[in-house]
């Protein structure tokens, strides 16, 4: 018996050869020793190198923190230094998405589990991940090398005065016009130096890689339809937290791109969420800054104005990346053959903030105490006076002001010297207005050859003999620019505003 367990010994079990004494070596199955490297490797990056890596990470963020903090004129609040998963409970188990959470299991019976995993995903949807080095070192030097690759980025007057008398701890929000994607970049390139913008960003972004990127800027992102009201109640709150932690916001009250050029209707959610939840005595004010932005060029006109077409196709995402490329190789190809230009002018005008303290003061409201409808129709009021506001900062650049010439009559044939002249005489009429008009190099004539050029180079005036003319198989391009300063005329810009 003894004999039969020494062979058995020997032979081994499981394809391991035991040795006769105790000095031979062991061999080891090569699958064996893969998993057990791995385990071990696992085990020293979890238990050292990570934990390791992350206390620096941490080191020098709170670092880099506090050096920017000395620069910049809003400090960066510690809602964007909270860890995000707190955050995400956090917004969880508020007190109101809780009940919420109650009355939609009341109302149509479904688990009260299975809708908070919906809170939870909803949560995890909308928070951001804000990382100041990415914002403020990556996000800097992206934003500066494409703004000023793409365009001559100007800034066109900013009410220094009032913004210097903006509470540091107060809760800012800019409100502006919504023209291009480019705006994201613009508009943070030209307020970096005063604060971290956190953007509302719609679902377009919410693709694998510019989710993390874009989550990691600050920016958090909105379904614009969403008719739940649970998800509503999520990001209402998300909001109001964000709004009295002092998170310098952005939003577009249009709700989304103008596909025409005009200002669009007000759509007031996320402003509503804002002042539903103020209090004028409270720690902090909320002050909304009009910024106008306009471009001699946006990269998206042609698409915006296809889908205004109700005889164009639904493009699929296919297609667009596709056109999306091509656009890409034409410009890489004009590039190499050194015939690519910038698109012309991209110019941000900051307007005289507006503080709600006052505002509400000056008015004797308290919405936090409105009922629903009566609140409804103060921030209706309150949402047509900041849009009247984007409006006056909306800058006149040198391709919208000759594209109003040829929109204005399409028919005409106008000499160059002609073109001047009643580029002039609008200039004179923009200024009376009070609009802000860009003038390159504070010179008139410059100026609108500047617009004449980019307008013939598009194909959207066409020169023949010293002569020019708006193209008639383009007018509604031409029609787009003209009417991004259209409501100075009140030349339908009006209606739409006060709509």
């Amino acid at each position: 018996m003894r004999s039969k367990l020494l062979r058995r010994s020997r032979a081994g079990y499981g394809g391991i050869q035991f040795p006769e004494t105790m000095t031979e070596p062991i061999p080891i199955p090569a699958w064996l020793a893969v998993a057990g490297g791995a385990l071990a490797l696992w085990t020293i990056l979890e238990r050292a190198v990570l934990p390791a890596t992350r206390r620096v990470v941490r080191r020098r963020m709170k670092r880099t923190i506090q050096e920017l903090n000395t620069r910049l004129q809003a400090p960066i609040p510690a809602f964007h230094q909270t860890r995000r998963r707190a955050l995400i409970e956090r917004l969880t188990y508020d007190p109101q998405v809780l009940a919420a959470v109650q009355s939609a299991a009341d109302a149509t019976g479904a688990p009260r589990d299975a809708l908070m995993r919906k809170v939870e995903q909803y949560a995890g949807e909308i928070v951001p991940a804000f990382n100041a080095y990415a914002y403020f070192r990556l996000g800097r030097f992206v934003a500066r090398r494409t703004a000023r690759y793409l365009y001559r980025v100007r800034l066109g007057y900013a009410d220094e005065e009032g913004l210097s008398q903006v509470d540091p701890k107060a809760s800012i929000v800019f409100v502006m016009n919504h023209r291009s994607n480019m705006d994201y970049i613009i508009v943070s390139y030209m307020a970096m130096n005063r604060c971290a913008l956190s953007f509302a960003v719609g679902e377009w972004a919410y693709v694998w890689p510019l989710r993390p990127l874009i989550r990691s800027l600050g920016a958090f992102f909105v379904r614009r339809n969403s008719d739940n009201p649970l998800y509503r109640q999520v990001l209402s709150r998300y909001v109001q937290y964000a709004t009295a932690a002092g998170v310098a916001q952005a939003v577009y009250p249009e709700g989304g791109l103008s596909r025409d050029g005009r200002l669009q209707p007000p759509k007031l959610g996320l402003i509503n969420y804002m002042t539903s939840a103020f209090d004028p005595r409270g720690e902090r004010d909320l002050v909304f800054i009009p910024v106008g932005i306009n471009y001699d060029r946006v990269l998206e006109d042609r698409f915006l104005l296809s889908e205004l077409d109700p005889q164009s196709e639904e493009r699929s995402k296919a297609s667009i990346a596709a056109r999306a490329s091509a656009w890409a190789g034409r410009n890489i190809g004009l590039m190499l053959r050194k015939r690519w230009f910038r698109y012309g002018y991209a110019c941000v005008h900051f307007g005289k903030p507006i503080s709600m303290r006052a505002y509400v003061s000056e008015r004797g409201l308290a919405f936090a105490g409105m009922d629903r409808e009566a609140r409804f129709k103060a921030i209706g009021r309150l949402g047509g006076e900041l849009l009247e506001a984007i409006a006056g900062a909306i800058p006149v650049l040198p391709a919208p002001l000759v594209a109003t010439v040829f929109a204005r009559d399409p028919t005409r044939t106008l000499s160059e010297l002609e073109v001047k002249a009643q580029a002039q005489l609008l200039i004179d009429d923009l200024e009376r207005r009070g609009a802000y008009v860009h003038i390159p190099r504070a010179d008139r004539d410059y100026a609108v050859s500047a617009g004449l050029r980019m307008l013939t180079l598009r194909r959207m005036v066409i020169e023949s003999d010293g002569l020019f003319q708006a193209n008639a198989s383009d007018l509604k391009a031409l029609q787009y620019y003209a009417n991004s300063i259209c409501h100075f005329f009140g030349e339908d810009g009006g209606r739409q505003i006060s709509g």
